[in-house]
C-alpha cells in the first residue's frame, strides 16, 4: 500500500506527460509558434530581424483584439460570425464622422458605438429571440456589410491624422502602440474572465446554461453582454484598421472573421462552451500571423495562404478532442 503511495507522484513526470497527447493538445499553439519560428528562420534569417518582428506584431494586433472578443462569445456555446463586417461598419462610421469634421476622439466613439450597437442586436436576438447564433450572426455578416457599403456609397474614406500615424508607427521598442493596446486588452479580458463575477456566470452559462439558469444566472444577460463586448473590441480594431491602413474601408475582409475564429481554436477555447483562455488566442493570432508572413518571406504564392491556415486549423481541432 505504501509502495503504491509512493509511486502515484511519478505517474506525472515530464516523460510521462511528454507522450501524453493530451499534453500537446494543451500546448499546441505554443508549440506551432515555435516551430514555425524555428523553421522559418533557418528558412530566411530575416524573419527574426527587428524590422520583420515589429511588422508581425503590429498585424497581430487586430487580431488579438477581435480574437479576444471572439472567446468572450465562444466561451458560451456562440459564435459571431459578423464581427469583421461589424469592424468594417465601425471603420465606416470612423469616417464619416471624420470626413464631416467631428475630430479625433468623436469619429473613434462613432466606431465605436457603431460596432457596439451591431453586437447588442445580435445578443438581444440571440438571446431573446431564441434564435440560434449561427444564423442571427450570419444575418447581421450580411447586414453590417450592406450598411457599411450604403453610409460610404461604396467610396473609402482617407484619414490623415498625426495621432494615428504615429499609433502605427510608434511604440516602445519593437513593442508598437497597436500591439502593446492589444495586450492591454488581453490583459483586461484575463481578469474579467477569470477573477469577476461576470466571468464566472459567463464559464458556467457556456458550461451548462440550465445548471446556470438553476443557479439564478440571467443566461439572457450574459449572451446579449457577450455579443456586446465582441462588437465594441470590433470597433476599437476598426481604429486601428483605419490606423494601419490610412483609410476607411467600406469593404469587409472575411479573413478576419476567418482567422478570428481560428486563433481561438487554435488557443484551445472549447467550442462547446464552458472552457476559454485569453493568452491561447493570443497566441494562436501570433502563429497565424507568424505563418503567414514566413510564407510571404519565402516567395509562396498568396493562394497557397489560406489553404496552409487551413490545415493548421483542422489539426487543432483535432487536437483539441484530446484536450484534459
Amino acid at each position: 500500500m505504501a509502495n503504491a503511495t509512493l509511486a502515484a507522484p511519478d505517474r506525472d513526470t515530464w516523460p510521462t506527460r511528454l507522450r501524453d497527447i493530451g499534453f500537446w493538445a494543451d500546448w499546441a499553439a505554443l508549440v506551432g509558434l515555435i516551430v514555425l519560428v524555428v523553421v522559418f528562420q533557418a528558412a530566411n534569417p530575416t524573419f527574426l530581424s527587428t524590422g520583420n518582428i515589429q511588422s508581425m506584431l503590429e498585424a497581430a494586433a487586430i487580431l488579438i483584439i477581435l480574437g479576444v472578443g471572439q472567446t468572450f462569445v465562444i466561451a458560451t456555446a456562440g459564435i459571431d460570425l459578423s464581427i469583421a463586417s461589424t469592424m468594417t461598419l465601425g471603420a465606416v462610421g470612423f469616417g464619416q464622422a471624420y470626413s464631416a469634421g467631428w475630430g479625433l476622439a468623436a469619429s473613434c466613439a462613432v466606431a465605436v458605438a457603431a460596432s457596439t450597437l451591431a453586437g447588442m442586436v445580435n445578443g438581444f436576438v440571440v438571446a431573446r429571440g431564441k434564435i440560434t447564433d449561427f444564423i442571427v450572426t450570419l444575418g447581421m455578416l450580411s447586414a453590417a456589410s450592406g450598411l457599411a457599403l450604403i453610409v460610404s456609397n461604396g467610396k473609402p474614406v482617407t484619414v490623415i491624422e498625426p495621432a494615428l500615424l504615429r499609433l502605427s508607427t510608434n511604440g516602445i521598442g519593437i513593442l508598437g502602440w497597436m500591439f502593446l493596446i492589444a495586450a492591454a486588452v488581453a490583459i483586461v479580458a484575463h481578469v474579467v474572465l477569470f477573477h469577476t463575477r461576470f466571468g464566472t456566470h459567463l464559464l458556467a452559462t457556456g458550461g451548462s446554461p440550465e445548471s446556470a439558469t438553476a443557479m439564478g444566472i440571467s443566461t439572457a444577460r450574459i449572451k446579449i453582454a457577450v455579443y456586446a463586448v465582441a462588437g465594441l473590441l470590433a470597433g476599437l480594431a476598426s481604429i486601428l484598421l483605419v490606423a494601419r491602413v490610412g483609410a476607411a474601408e467600406p469593404a469587409a475582409n472575411t479573413s478576419f472573421l476567418l482567422n478570428s475564429v481560428a486563433a481561438v481554436v487554435l488557443g484551445g477555447v472549447s467550442l462547446f462552451g464552458g472552457r476559454a483562455t485569453v493568452l491561447g488566442p493570443v497566441i494562436g493570432a501570433l502563429l497565424l500571423t507568424a505563418l503567414v508572413n514566413g510564407l510571404t518571406l519565402l516567395g509562396v504564392s498568396q493562394f497557397y495562404q489560406p489553404l496552409s491556415v487551413g490545415i493548421v486549423v483542422v489539426l487543432a481541432a483535432f487536437l483539441m478532442r484530446f484536450q484534459r
